[in-house]
């Protein structure tokens, strides 16, 4: 993978001497990020941004105001300027785009700091469906969702918000199986789309 795309997959650094509430995000995020947001307490954060706890809670009234603000900033940073970004400049049709998803994965999955996908793990470790933080992990899936049938509907697929159901199935497969340490699962995934594009294309000419 190239250094942009290493760069890009990288948590944000805590900047030394920068803004309390920057580097108070930039330690959350990596260690939510690395170990999960339920592992992860408020004292690590502390200690890992240098700011005082009294600080701390003066940008963030409590810890789910901090999950929140980071799942925000993982959207722009993993969703936005590294996924579709990536997908961009690695192809310029909407079929090639969707299929290089699944080669961007491929070099995610052979990353040192590959952690799966925030969305997928902070909305499985809240178990409450009313949970403000689980409402937003569903959210920023759906508009991973949002995205992918979008490309759909531009590559003239009749079904673009089922087709985008699948796909994400593919997508969110591929990369538990990388967790389970099987950093071929972006191209097995790959293969498989094939055959879900050929098969939804089949659909629009009959």
């Amino acid at each position: 993978m190239g250094t942009g795309s290493n760069r890009l997959l990288s948590a944000p650094r805590v900047p030394a001497g920068g803004r309390p509430r920057d580097r108070i995000l930039a330690a959350a995020y990596d260690l939510f990020a690395r170990h999960g947001i339920r592992a992860v307490g408020i004292d690590a954060i502390v200690e890992r941004s240098g700011v005082a706890r009294m600080t701390l809670y003066r940008h963030f009234a409590s810890k789910d105001d901090l999950v929140l603000a980071f799942l925000e900033r993982r959207e722009t940073l993993w969703t936005t300027a590294w996924l579709q970004g990536e997908i961009t400049r690695r192809a310029e049709q909407p079929i090639d785009q969707l299929l290089a998803i699944f080669d961007v994965f491929s070099d995610w999955f052979r990353c040192d700091n590959f952690e799966g996908c925030s969305f997928i793990n902070v909305m499985l470790q809240t178990s409450d469906r009313d949970d403000a933080i689980r409402h937003a992990s569903v959210s920023y899936l759906e508009r991973i969702r949002g995205v992918l049938e979008e490309l759909a509907r531009q590559a003239g697929i009749a079904d673009a918000k089922a087709f985008a159901r699948k796909w994400h199935l593919l997508m969110k497969g591929a990369i538990v199986a990388a967790a389970e340490g099987d950093v071929d699962a972006g191209q097995r995934a790959r293969e498989i789309g094939s055959l879900v594009i050929a098969a939804a294309l089949s659909h629009r000419g009959g």
